[in-house]
């Protein structure tokens, strides 16, 4: 049983068919996944998801596109909202050079902020990073100063500094459907390197959907390509990498229930 632990059953692309994707998914061998927040103001939506679904769960937290919009939740509020039964993570928080879809100071206040409230929840941060490595870097260190946090850096496509730095933290990261593109050689160069048990797989639907898939819209059953490359890469077998990152889930993600 594989576990997508990052995908977006919110958004609109979804809307129409979800229970389908759901169902597919399952067919797929995909038991549990994890409907991720991008708006805290947006979270009763995606935890009536998780609550409609018992092998779905959700987490709660602010996109660094958005950080700017929420900046008045405190890590206090955060955890209260994470109190529900069915939430599993905070975020996607986190810091994106790329887009520059929020002002970066906000940013980084919205991740200060949500370290806080994992660090509060114990529960783990879904961290988006995107050309802003050293920011990363800094600012998670200095969290880990205040006090000890899990984390996972999801959809990774970041440097090899960030990535071992991570792990020295005792973060983990996880792999999305850009591990199977042509393109991606250095990130399959650097997961080589990181170690079984740090290992997590995604999909990030309804983006960035895997090869053969490329170019269409992802779902959650697609997440088998990726770990498919993902055991090519470590040299083991998909059924090997299945049981692999599905205890690695349960073991991070703690409160998910199997």
């Amino acid at each position: 049983m594989l576990v997508d632990s990052h995908c977006h059953l919110d958004f609109p692309d979804f809307q129409n068919e979800l229970d389908d994707v759901v169902k597919r998914a399952e067919t797929s061998g995909v038991g549990h996944m994890v409907t991720i927040c991008t708006r805290i103001t947006e979270f009763d939506a995606i935890k009536a998801i998780a609550e409609r679904y018992d092998n779905v769960f959700c987490s709660v937290g602010t996109h660094p596109h958005n950080a700017d919009e929420e900046l008045d939740f405190s890590a206090e509020d955060i955890a209260k909202l994470a109190e529900h039964p069915k939430c599993v993570a905070i975020g996607e928080v986190g810091l994106d050079y790329f887009y520059d879809n929020a002002p970066r100071d906000a940013q980084a206040q919205g991740l200060r902020t949500h370290i806080k409230a994992a660090r509060l929840t114990g529960l783990p941060l879904v961290i988006h990073s995107r050309d802003a490595d050293d920011d990363m870097i800094r600012i998670l260190e200095e969290g880990m100063e205040e006090g000890a946090y899990k984390a996972i850096l999801h959809c990774f496509s970041s440097g090899r500094n960030l990535a071992m730095r991570a792990l020295k933290m005792g973060h983990h990261i996880s792999l999305s459907g850009i591990l199977t593109f042509k393109r991606s050689q250095d990130i399959r160069d650097i997961v080589a390197d990181v170690p079984l048990d740090r290992l997590l797989v995604e999909t990030d639907a309804p983006y960035l959907a895997p090869m053969p898939f490329r170019g269409k819209r992802n779902e959650p059953s697609y997440v088998v390509n990726t770990a498919q490359v993902l055991a090519d890469v470590k040299g083991t077998t998909l059924e090997e990498m299945t049981e692999i990152t599905t205890e690695n889930f349960f073991r991070l993600f703690s409160k998910a229930v199997r």
